[in-house]
């Protein structure tokens, strides 16, 4: 078992990427974006999973042991495979597969290439009691407003369900709120100014 490579880049593909480790290159499958790599011949550490069918044996590369534990929780979801677990990494950062999942954001989910609507909902059923929310709760960004009734002295999850009321996904809508420092300091109406700005960025 492969615990994770540590290594010179040495090519970035559609699909992934090869690192260099003591002359043998590591031909891994990621979730793609450009921001995450470094440069061509700059180290990076990446974390694995080992894939085996009986055809084939694959390597999956991820930056972060959360995105890894993210990766291992979806494909032991019935119908979603190592590609479309890489698509749901592509498309989402695990911070917002969390929030999309504790708000039953299917919408946000579905955009997911190669998961349709039906597959979000069977996604989101089985991760809910098995993804870990412990930060989100503890870091300021308005989850709460997921599991009960928003109080109207709270401008975070007030301005939430705002946004959500414009048309936004439940997911957009806590992100924009979670990129304005010191959210809670503002009356709703400044804030959702605030976050309305983040979202056309």
């Amino acid at each position: 078992m492969i615990s994770y490579i540590k290594g010179i880049l040495a090519a970035v593909h559609s699909d992934g990427i090869i690192l260099e480790n003591q002359g043998i290159g590591y031909r891994l499958m990621m979730p793609m974006n450009m921001e995450r790599f470094p440069g061509i011949g700059q180290e990076m550490k990446v974390y694995t999973h080992m894939h085996v069918r009986e055809d084939d044996i694959s390597l999956f590369g991820f930056r972060s042991k959360e995105e890894l534990e993210a990766f291992e929780l979806l494909i032991g979801v019935n119908g979603i495979g190592p590609k479309v677990g890489l698509s749901v990494l592509s498309t989402l950062t695990v911070y917002e597969l969390k929030i999309a999942v504790m708000s039953e954001d299917v919408k946000t989910i579905s955009t997911t290439p190669g998961l349709g609507p039906k597959g979000a909902k069977k996604l989101i059923l089985e991760l809910k009691d098995k993804l870990d929310f412990e930060e989100m709760e503890e870091d300021g960004s308005g989850m709460e407003i997921f599991q009960e009734p928003a109080d109207e002295n709270d401008s975070v999850m007030v301005t939430i369900e705002g946004l959500v009321s414009l048309g936004y996904s439940k997911t957009e809508a806590a992100m924009a709120v979670k990129k304005v420092e010191d959210a809670a300091s503002y009356e709703p109406e400044e804030l959702l100014k605030k976050a309305l700005k983040n979202i056309m960025i």
